[in-house]
């Protein structure tokens, strides 16, 4: 089965199902620790965490990666894990099945997604846990948070409303979408993210972040997720930055700074 996964899969992600590499320094290494988990997608999940390097830990933040060859290692090459550390953050980062050292599972990455959050509730149990995810990663967190999962809060950057909007504009993954869809109607219908997100719950607070004129998402896309969930909601644009690209940009300091303060105001919220 794996071998068909992986198979169907190629159209999509196969230029970026490589041998994974470890950006951090071997000095660095030690900071974190590996860990290997289940997912209902049919795959086991690669993912390392590391504690705060704070006094006092605030919460647990779960980052799911956006596609790309890098995978959870994208959170690592832009600051992401450094600076939620430096502000008292546990942080988990793993690969979703297909990517990095996770094995091939299907087209459920939502389980992926609400996998991780489960393991960061039994390694950290005494904390709240939230999640930020981009791209793919903010894209199926939308369908985990109408499931039984653990977030609190969550940052979800760049998700495309459904996956018919996003892969339009890869003509073969589209062609191969395309007869997915009409082989099994009630698929679509159940990974339908502007429609899945309409049973998103146990979130105190999401916050939408996208940027102006992103080559592969649609300008309203955050504006309909925001008035499609039901949970108390905010949407952000930055201008001047690429696709998942915002910490490149000269809006890095400032988009850093939001997340950071978003992640404070919730967990404070969160212990009252």
């Amino acid at each position: 089965m794996r071998a068909y996964y992986k198979l169907v899969k190629k159209p999509f992600f196969g230029r970026f199902m490589i041998t994974w590499q470890n950006p951090l320094p071997k000095n660095e290494r030690a900071e974190w620790t590996s860990i290997s988990f289940k997912s209902a997608s049919k795959a086991t999940l690669t993912g390392i965490y590391a504690t705060s390097k704070t006094k006092n830990t605030k919460a647990t933040i779960v980052l799911g990666h956006p596609m790309g060859k890098e995978a959870k290692g994208y959170y690592l090459k832009n600051g992401y894990t450094d600076i939620l550390r430096d502000n008292g953050y546990n942080v988990l980062i793993f690969d979703i099945n297909g990517f990095g050292e996770s094995e091939v599972g299907n087209f459920f990455y939502h389980e992926d997604i609400i996998a991780a959050g489960k393991v960061a509730k039994e390694i950290f149990p005494d904390l709240p846990i939230g999640y930020l995810g981009i791209s793919l990663g903010g894209q199926w967190a939308t369908i985990a948070f109408a499931e039984d999962h653990n977030y609190e809060f969550a940052i979800i950057e760049s998700a495309a409303n459904t996956l018919d909007e996003f892969w339009v504009q890869f003509p073969l993954a589209n062609v191969v979408l395309k007869t997915m869809n009409f082989i099994n109607p009630k698929l679509r219908k159940k990974i339908r993210m502007i429609d899945r997100i309409k049973d998103a719950h146990s979130l105190k607070k999401v916050l939408f972040i996208y940027v102006d004129n992103d080559e592969l998402i649609k300008d309203d896309a955050g504006e309909l997720f925001s008035k499609a969930i039901p949970i108390h909601s905010e949407v952000l644009t930055f201008s001047n930055a690429k696709h998942a690209q915002i910490p490149k940009s000269t809006s890095r300091d400032q988009y850093f700074n939001t997340i950071v303060s978003f992640f404070d105001i919730q967990t404070k919220a969160s212990q009252n």
